[in-house]
């Protein structure tokens, strides 16, 4: 498509008119526009203008002069938008469309509630939540903007060039003011310039709420119900104010059971405090709802250079028909995404690079997500929806996990005794993919848990299944498409015979592993590089055990454990509520032999019971607990549909 012309404008539009001064609604929907197409000098010309259709086009950025004054609706999905600045040239903008945009994030969703006071719709959906969001960050970042002016101004002497402090003022409002979730930080920083310069402005007297654009107060006057303030974690509080998208009990003080480092050589107990206790994935959203399962959660990594191994505050849980995105510091659900009829058992993060039409390179953060249905649902979690469907496997997925090295590499575990890597690639421009299976792995029994092996994940997988302990040869050089286990392990030192189940699994560090269900009670820790090196041609091997943790007795089946390998973390739950606890890296520092005696847990994590959640709450298990790797925050999963979360200050 060409640049526009007059003519097309006429034909497009309506009413039918030679004069483009009288067209109130335009569709310029699937010309393949890009952004130079938007002639401002010929579109400014359309002054009557209240309807115009920009969707399914090609297009980066909108030209800031357009010229439309009176323009209510606003269609822009399915381009390939990257800034939403723009939009302030429309004040009485009421509806806007911006679905289909992935470079679109939850930042922009709140500067176009920010710029736009008229917005009622976004997506069709109801924009007042939004708004009252806005307005609460505002008035918290006028605040701490204010107070830090105050603060900057005390340390200047009264020599100092006026012009040169205020603007050291800006840049260090930027840099230091902080507030909100990680995933906000690019909405909150433009907000801070915004309020530093209009404070600089008025010469540090204007301390209301800098800049709100003002809203009707009809508008406002229904906004009041919908929205609490946030509130900040303050020294001292034990709960935090909720979101009123989720149900929520107050956070209880967390009973820890530990003790300080003794003599016997036990750990310090950590100091972790519990932020929030929520009830996001309950049916129709009702707090009567205790019995939807929850089974994983997984943080998603941070994907900017230079921050390898690093990661957000961001967890992703799974459980019913619902994927939830959680941003741990206010409890805040930032995305909830719903297949009826799904049973969601798992999620995996991964990113990739996506280079847009016009030749331009972006980072997405991609979740897969999979269960009941046998379907990989990969998620764009930022732009907020399903770009993507595999049909992996003809049974329920029961786990996945995408490769530590590979970012487009995926493996996927099922009940139906089979494990499949898989490329899902990068999507087009179209933002589809096209998934191609790598390689089937055949297990004797279902596959739990999947594992990479840490010091060598492009070579061996590891996975705990209902028969054991299994080890399969995944490297792609290799003919074989199809493949049986390579290795199973024994853990006959001290436990029953071989065979049993394993349903915990993961690396604590290159080498030690930590593994759980062998045996009743305990959590083995074991190397992997001191067991393989023994292997020669054998199918059967005994693992080397380094230690072994003391965990709860229960006979009950399936509570995942996870490690943090940069902190020496090891964490499980238990059948009572409680989440155990261990450093270990005393026990990966001393020399063999090691004591004999399963070791204490470091501290055991527990809340009162019965949970006020409108109804009692007699018992809960924990079945799932993950920590972020720098071990900041802690999610914990229940079976009664609560999702925990803690924070180390």
């Amino acid at each position: 498509m060409g640049p526009l012309s007059a003519r097309l404008l006429m034909q497009r539009g309506r009413p039918k008119s030679d004069r483009l001064g009288k067209i109130r609604s335009l569709d310029l929907s699937g010309l393949k526009l890009l952004s130079e197409h938007l002639d401002p000098k010929l579109l400014s010309r359309l002054t009557q203008l209240q309807e115009l259709d920009l969707s399914n086009n090609q297009l980066e950025t909108l030209p800031a002069n357009l010229g439309l004054p009176h323009l209510r609706i606003l269609r822009c999905a399915n381009n390939q938008l990257g800034d939403v600045t723009a939009l302030c040239q429309f004040p009485q903008l009421e509806e806007l469309s911006l679905e289909g945009n992935p470079f679109l994030t939850v930042s922009d969703n709140l500067k176009v509630s920010f710029l736009l006071p008229k917005l009622r719709k976004v997506n069709g959906k109801d924009a007042s939540s939004t708004s009252s969001q806005v307005e609460n960050l505002n008035r918290e970042l006028t605040s701490r903007v204010t107070a830090h002016w105050e603060k900057f101004m005390a340390t200047r002497s009264p020599e100092e060039e006026a012009e040169k402090a205020q603007a050291d003022f800006v840049k260090s409002a930027v840099r230091n003011v902080r507030y909100g979730p990680e995933s906000l930080s690019e909405f909150t920083q433009w907000r801070v310039q915004m309020i530093s310069e209009a404070l600089v402005a008025s010469g540090g007297t204007q301390v209301r709420e800098t800049g709100i654009p003002e809203r009707p107060s009809k508008a406002t006057a229904a906004q009041e119900p919908r929205a609490r303030p946030m509130a900040l974690k303050r020294s001292g509080d034990v709960s935090l104010s909720l979101s009123p998208s989720k149900r929520g009990c107050p956070s209880p003080p967390a009973h820890v059971e530990g003790s300080p480092m003794g003599s016997d050589g036990s750990q310090p107990a950590l100091d972790l405090e519990p932020l929030h206790f929520l009830q996001c994935h309950s049916k129709n959203n009702s707090p009567r709802d205790l019995e939807t399962q929850l089974w994983a959660c997984a943080f998603e990594p941070a994907w900017e250079e230079g921050q390898a191994g690093a990661t957000s505050q961001t967890v992703a849980t799974c459980g019913g028909e619902a994927v939830c995105v959680i941003d741990c510091q206010t409890g805040i659900v930032l995305h909830k995404y719903k297949a009826p009829g799904e049973e969601f058992f798992s999620v995996a993060w991964t990113a990739l690079t996506v280079v847009t039409q016009a030749g331009h390179k972006k980072r997405w953060s991609v979740l897969a997500a999979a269960g009941l249905r046998g379907l990989v649902r990969l998620l764009h979690v930022r732009a907020g929806f399903c770009c993507g469907v595999i049909r992996a496997h003809k049974k329920a997925i029961a786990t996945l996990c995408f490769s530590p090295t590979h970012e487009t590499h995926l493996f996927t575990a099922s009940y139906d005794k089979r494990i499949i890597l898989w490329d899902v690639g990068v999507p087009n421009h179209d933002y589809e993919f096209q998934a191609s299976q790598l390689l089937t792995l055949d297990a004797a029994s279902i596959p739990l848990r999947l594992c990479p092996v840490a010091s060598c994940p492009e070579a061996y997988l590891l996975a705990g299944c209902e028969g054991g302990c299994c080890c399969w040869d995944v490297r792609l050089d290799q003919p074989q498409k199809r493949r049986v286990c390579e290795v199973e392990f024994v853990f006959s030192e001290g436990s029953e015979a071989p065979g049993r189940r394993v349903d915990g699994l993961a690396f604590v560090n290159e080498d030690v592993v930590a593994s759980k269900g062998n045996s009743l009670g305990t959590i083995c820790l074991w190397s992997w590089s001191q067991t393989w090196v023994g292997r020669g041609k054998r199918s059967t091997l005994a693992v080397v055990v380094l230690a072994r943790l003391q965990w709860s007795p229960t006979k009950l089946a399936y509570f995942s454990l996870s490690t943090c390998p940069d902190e020496g973390i090891v964490l499980c739950g238990d059948e009572e509520g409680n989440v155990w606890v261990y450093d270990v890296r005393h026990i990966l520092t001393q020399q063999p032999p090691l004591p004999a005696a399963p070791q204490a847990p470091t501290q055991i994590l527990k809340w009162p019971q019965p949970w006020a959640l409108g109804q009692m709450v007699t018992k809960t298990m924990v079945n799932t607990v993950v920590a972020n790797p720098t071990f900041t925050y802690l999610t914990a999963l229940t079976d009664s549909n609560i999702v925990a979360i803690w924070k180390r200050p």
